[in-house]
């Protein structure tokens, strides 16, 4: 039993360093400059996102392209900027973690 309580513990671990890593990035790339997690500040809030393509199996891809190269029109009229500096792994992993929000 304490060998199954201390892998969920890792595992959760894991799982929160992994969340925290990617919500870094977002600061790091200047993301949350016009994004919040809980509400809409430029652009929607990340939890607005992740409810909007919760059903979208090509979400991921979408996002992350929408990441590196903006886009207008999706959620109004203010346009989102191309992002340069986001690598494109990077890109893919802001993605993953915004539809990992609920």
């Amino acid at each position: 039993m304490k060998r199954i309580a201390l892998l969920v513990i890792a595992i959760s671990a894991l799982a929160s360093n992994s969340v925290f890593a990617n919500a870094e990035l977002a600061k790091e790339k200047n993301c949350l400059a016009c994004h919040a997690v809980d509400n809409k500040l430029v652009g929607p809030g990340y939890k607005e996102v992740a409810a909007k393509y919760k059903a979208d199996k090509s979400a991921e891809a979408k996002l992350a392209k929408k990441i590196r190269e903006g886009g207008v029109g999706v959620w109004g009229q203010i346009p989102m900027p191309a992002n340069p500096q986001v690598s494109e792994a990077e890109s893919v992993k802001l993605a993953k973690w915004v539809l990992s929000l609920k």
